[in-house]
């Protein structure tokens, strides 16, 4: 349960936010507002995407925490720093401590990305593990202000963190004037509080959509029950919104200018961030492309002309070359089948060309002899292909079922 009531806690202005601009210029790029051609043909009319992973550090995050440790008192930067994340908030912390000149720790849950712990050291900062959960790696984030006097730099609950979050509305109006909807990947709630405050501001008619990721949607229950509620368990890729429980701060702020959430598949995320890179070009990490992925979802739900706000591009590439296998398998891109064929010399190849005749690019043949469900002269072989999409495929099967080839999707 919440210390305070979320009542207690104040939120920003438009006027906070404008202030903390100017705090923030030289720090924060302003990010560029990308068309989308292909969104755009979906949605219907004109989708743009900001961003935020070609931002400093590769995320929205220095964005709040330099404006948080900008308005340190000179004997709380003398005591130095402490955070807790995954990796994006990590990296805004180490490099706005460097900036600053303030001596800073993070705490990481154990599997954090490689690049992102990488980067992060590559900043200055004393880089520790905890758990396996930001949420556990925040206590003990906790417990080590408490132990040294370090102040603790929370990743989105604290008003600084919103406001400084929230001059990427600023430009999301100014970039985009004519919006409609504004769809922003959401965790704890910093980002898209600080979003949604400017944008309601400057445009009241503007929707703002919160996206999270299926298997860590803490805000679904949260908003139902009018105060943060922490999930008992979380399962996503997306590690940089796989948050456990909203922020005060955040949460009121949502409450009051955030106008739905929708959640979105682990294929879906998937997909999303293989269209991002093979249309746009664009290298955006799970969490990053959560709101692409509802885009891509229902594209009719979405009044345009709409922004989709890309968080962030620090992904692993080891985790990359897995998401974009379950992202070409979402799409339709690979078939998987099991096929009887004779067990006979030119068996396997009478099989093989007959593929080749339909372009059909072969990745992994197994086979099986030995099974109770075969005769003495079959052979079951698994295959898999490359196929240029789900009707590809179903083109694939029916070929080799029309050869006499018994076949298992």
């Amino acid at each position: 349960m919440p210390e305070t009531s979320v009542s207690d806690v104040r939120t920003p202005t438009l006027e906070d936010i404008e202030t903390a601009r100017e705090a923030l210029r030289g720090v924060s790029i302003y990010t560029p507002m990308e068309g989308a051609r292909w969104l755009s043909s979906l949605a219907g009319g004109p989708v743009r995407m900001k961003a935020e992973n070609l931002q400093r550090t590769g995320s929205f995050k220095i964005r709040g925490a330099y404006l948080r440790m900008s308005r340190l008192s000179p004997q709380e930067k003398a005591a130095g720093v402490v955070a807790a994340s995954a990796g994006n908030h990590a990296q805004g912390v180490a490099l706005a401590a460097q900036m600053l000149g303030i001596r800073s720790t993070v705490f990481m849950p154990e599997g954090a990305p490689i690049p992102k712990e990488n980067a992060t050291r590559a900043y200055g900062a004393d880089v520790r593990f905890h758990g396996t959960s930001i949420d556990e790696a925040l206590l003990q984030a906790r417990t080590f202000s408490a132990e040294t006097g370090a102040v603790l730099i929370h990743p989105f609950d604290h008003i600084d963190i919103v406001t400084g979050q929230g001059t990427c509305g600023l430009e999301i109006v100014e970039q985009a004037p004519d919006v409609k909807t504004v769809l922003v990947p959401c965790g704890g709630g910093g980002f898209i509080a600080g979003i949604a405050t400017a944008v309601k501001a400057l445009r009241p008619d503007a929707r703002v959509v919160g996206v999270q990721a299926a298997g860590a949607a803490a805000y679904t229950d949260s908003l139902a029950q009018g105060q943060p509620v922490a999930l008992s368990s979380m399962a996503t890729i997306a590690d940089g919104i796989a948050v456990g429980c909203p922020g005060q701060v955040p949460f009121k702020a949502v409450q009051q200018h955030v106008d739905d959430f929708v959640t979105v598949s682990e294929d879906s995320l998937s997909s999303a961030l293989l269209m991002l890179l093979e249309r746009a070009k664009l290298v955006v990490e799970p969490a990053g492309a959560a709101a692409v992925a509802a885009m891509l979802d229902d594209p009719s739900a979405f009044e345009t002309p709409a922004v989709v706000v890309l968080s962030g591009g620090n992904v692993d590439p080891l985790l990359m070359m897995r998401v974009i296998r379950q992202g070409l398998a979402a799409a339709g891109r690979y078939l998987y089948f099991r096929a009887l064929i004779p067990d006979i010399p030119g068996g396997l190849a009478r099989l093989l060309n007959e593929l080749a005749a339909v372009q059909a690019n072969v990745l992994d043949v197994v086979h099986e002899r030995t099974s109770a469900r075969l005769h003495l002269d079959e052979v079951e072989v698994q295959v898999q292909v490359e196929t240029r999409g789900p009707d590809h495929a179903d083109r694939v099967v029916q070929h080799l079922r029309d050869c006499g080839y018994p076949v298992t999707r």
